[in-house]
Formats: C-alpha cells, structure tokens, sequence
C-alpha cells in the first residue's frame, strides 16, 4: 500500500467503525417508528387487564406510538411468555406481563417452554395484587370462619374457582387448605373475570380472585370473606388477612413486563422510562387505588437482579404443594 495514503485508509476505517458504533444509538432515536403490542395473558375483565389498558394508554402519550393490548388468556397465564421466549431477539415492539403464575408454572411441567432467567429482557415492574375470597350476599357465611366450619362441616363438597390452576389464588387456598386441614374442590378457569361470573350465576360456592371484585363487594353484590396480602386491604377495613384469621400465608404478587431476550438497553431505557411515567401518573394512581393493587416498582436492573430469588419461591411452593399440570 501507498504510504501516503495510509492516515486516509485509516481515517476510512475508524469512520466506518464509528457508523457500526452509533447505529445503535440511532436505533434508539428512531424507536419507536410503530405500535407496541402487548401481550396480556388474562381475559379483557381480568385485574391485570384493566391496570395495564390504563398504562398503555398514558405510556402512548409518551412513547408517541400507541401501545395495543392483546389478550392471550389459558393456560394459567402464561401464553404471553411463552410467545416471547419463541422470539429470536427483542425490538421493543413485543412485550407481555410477567407474573408469578409464569414463573411457577414452568416448575409444574416436564417440559417448561421457557426459561425466565434466559429468555426475557426485563423492562419495569410495576404493581402487586390485592387478593381475597368473594361469596355471594345470599351465601350462609358472614366471615372466613364460618367459611372455614361449613368446609370442615362437608369435605369435599364446597367449590372455589380461580383463574387457573397453579395461579397465586390456586396457590394460596392449596396453602390454607394445608394449614386448617381443608378438603374443598377448585374449580379452574381460563382467566380472571370468568370465575365471578360462574360465582354470580350460582355455579361456584366461592371465588379466590384479584381485586376485579372491589366493586362489587361495595355494591353488595358479593361479599369479601378474607384477603391474601399482608395488611388488610383500605377499602374494607373489617375484612381479615389470611393471618389474622390464623393461617400464615401473604401474597401480593408483583408483576411486571418484559421483552424477548437481547434487547438493546437503550430501547430498554425508552420503554422504562415511558412506562415508569405512566406508572406514576395521576391517572392511573387514581385507577391503583380503586383496584386495590399497590406500588411495586424496580427499575430494568433491580427487577431482572430480583428474579433469582423469586423463582427459587416459586420452585418450593411447586415442590411444597405438589402442584402440577
């Protein structure tokens, strides 16, 4: 090679690499160029539906791309992470709700379809749940312990329903019914929502449910017998927590979203910081409150760093219980 034209080539070659390394970068400024589709695994009545429509429109504002909302009920819940793990490579156009349904159910099968330390890119997590058993106004039972007596009374002939097997409400009542010695029959359905409705029609005896059931219960349409989280739950402040009523189990259940693996972090940043804006927004704080569902917030780091320990719960309520599918 010319001597001379040396400091041109190598000129050339760093301007190249400096393209390679700022494609990234205008990647990010470009994102996002369409909607975002976000997998919901629950039906369109259900807690977590309701949370998220109301986070995806605020987010929308911000990201200027509108987020859409597909729901993906069955199979307790975890349709939405086994389409993500079956992607190549996150873009930020493909997201769905991480619950701890997802990550426990993978322990309760031969063949888990996906692994979630490996397979997601974590984006935020968001919020918790308010849990608790509903019955019917009409229902002989005024509170959790005449609940408890009348199962005791007629084993094997009172129902529940929930939204699946394996889900945190499944979870919790397989819990107490250990605890009290309990022989009741679960009755599972495809996702939230569908288990009041069959509550309502007279085909259930009780239903374990997220928060959806709120207002009812303050209509009088239903009435809340116990609640799953740690305190009792500020709308209805007689109700008793599993503990109080001397059965020592709490669930909350925080959830959050996530992509298919190897997102871009910046793309990551952008998704997060929208997110946690709509998160906190007047708006949808007002919506938290109505529902019940408290505040759990990580960032991308602290949520994907938090996984480690909750799977390990997952797997010992799976081991613990016998869960399977």
């Amino acid at each position: 090679m010319n001597h001379n034209h040396q400091p041109l080539f190598r000129r050339a070659i760093l301007g190249a690499t400096g393209l390679l390394l700022a494609s990234p970068a205008l990647a990010q400024r470009e994102f996002p160029s369409r909607p975002i589709r976000l997998i919901v695994p629950w039906l369109a009545s259900a807690a977590a539906d309701i949370q998220l429509r109301s986070l995806a429109q605020i987010a929308t504002r911000h990201l200027g791309q509108p987020i859409i909302i597909e729901n993906r009920a069955g199979a307790s819940g975890i349709l939405g992470a086994q389409l993500l793990a079956s992607e190549a490579q996150g873009d930020g156009y493909l997201l769905t709700q991480l619950h701890n349904s997802a990550l426990r159910v993978p322990f309760m099968m031969q063949r888990p379809p996906y692994d979630a330390l490996r397979d997601f890119s974590f984006v935020i997590r968001l919020v918790g749940y308010s849990y608790g058993v509903v019955v019917r106004p009409d229902s002989p039972w005024q509170s959790w312990a005449q609940f408890v007596a009348h199962v005791k009374a007629n084993p094997g002939k009172v129902s529940f329903g929930t939204a699946g097997v394996g889900t945190t409400q499944h979870v919790a009542m397989e819990q107490a019914a250990r605890s009290a010695g309990l022989d009741w029959v679960h009755i599972p359905f495809r996702g939230g929502g569908d288990d009041v409705q069959a509550l309502l029609g007279g085909n259930l005896d009780a239903v374990a449910s997220s928060s959806l059931w709120a207002e009812m219960v303050q209509n009088g349409q239903l009435r809340l017998l116990v609640s799953f989280g740690e305190q009792r739950i500020a709308r209805f402040p007689t109700v008793p927590t599993l503990r109080e009523s001397g059965i020592d189990v709490a669930h909350t259940s925080p959830y959050g979203l996530v992509a298919p693996k190897g997102m871009d972090p910046g793309i990551t940043r952008i998704l997060h910081d929208a997110l946690h804006r709509a998160l906190h927004d007047p708006q949808h704080l007002a919506l938290l409150e109505r529902m019940d569902m408290p505040l759990a917030y990580l960032n991308s780091a602290d949520y994907a760093a938090s996984l480690p320990a909750t799977l390990e719960e997952q797997r010992l309520v799976v081991r613990d219980l016998g869960l399977r599918m």
